[in-house]
């Protein structure tokens, strides 16, 4: 892996925007309603490094053409993305409270015709990398020197529809496109290892023509330089393979399946608060 030098306060920084991210998801579910809190922790350092640092975007021009896109495939994890929206100006961190709300413009599922910032409706699974590699096509053919970032879940890859979507990826080189797998290895009822093995990811990805990038998702530094890495390899799209902890950052969520989605008693919520402050 190409290791381009980061500072430690870079690093700090990012560190120190994934466990607000984390509170903001806390926050947003509350006390007694229901939310996909392991998987939105899991991915923080993830998303963090994506809208702090790596994209190009802007909340005053969400549509500018050379923007960066990136899709949730695995959109049940909203929560995340609106918290990472709301903190880059997108729209108010105070409304983050009201997700998932009747009328709220920020539903349990993104949701491109009602909230700045998405690219597009996801949460039906497998289907975001395909909207990926469309993208990805038009930016080519436009000669728009833009990237594609596509997060899924690994519970995801056992829907086919990726791997039609990954054979496309490499069928016509697009190489300004970026899976990202969140490698937490639990999905909505157990191990992902026990309900539908997808195990072998590199050589799995590797076989379908991809540049393969295994990192620790909770390394920040990692995950930058994967990024950097994505960004000069040429001819072929890029898979960042991230081993990561559902739940990371609360010690009673860690690797708890029941907490892929659910709802937090008022101890529940204050001791997650307590455990992700600065």
């Amino acid at each position: 892996m190409k290791s381009n030098y980061y500072s430690d306060e870079e690093i700090k920084s990012l560190e120190k925007k994934a466990q607000l991210l984390r509170r903001d998801v806390v926050k947003c579910m509350g006390i007694g309603n229901a939310g996909h809190l392991g998987g939105s922790c899991s991915a923080a350092e993830i998303i963090a490094c994506l809208y702090f640092h790596k994209m190009k975007h802007s909340s005053k021009n969400p549509h500018m053409v050379d923007r960066d896109r990136f899709l949730l495939s695995k959109g049940h994890v909203a929560i995340l993305q609106y918290a990472a929206l709301a903190e880059c100006g997108y729209f108010p961190v105070e409304d983050l409270q009201s997700a998932k709300d009747i009328h709220s413009y920020l539903q349990g599922h993104p949701d491109v015709l009602k909230t700045p910032g998405i690219e597009a409706g996801t949460g039906s699974l497998g289907q975001g990398l395909s909207i990926g590699i469309g993208m990805a096509m038009g930016l080519k053919m436009d000669k728009i020197d833009s990237k594609v970032y596509v997060l899924l879940g690994d519970g995801e890859l056992a829907e086919g529809q990726v791997w039609e979507a990954a054979l496309a990826g490499k069928e016509f080189n697009l190489d300004n496109i970026v899976a990202i797998v969140d490698k937490n290895g639990l999905q909505a009822t157990g191990k992902v290892a026990d309900r539908f093995n997808i195990d072998h990811l590199n050589e799995k990805w590797n076989s379908f023509g991809w540049n393969v990038i295994e990192i620790n998702g909770h390394d920040v530094r990692q995950i930058l330089s994967a990024l950097d890495e994505a960004d000069v390899k040429k001819g072929c799209p890029t898979v960042i393979i991230a081993n990561t902890v559902k739940g990371k950052g609360i010690s009673f969520a860690e690797n708890v399946v029941s907490f892929h989605n659910c709802t937090l008693t008022e101890e529940m919520y204050n001791s997650a608060l307590k455990e992700l402050a600065d």
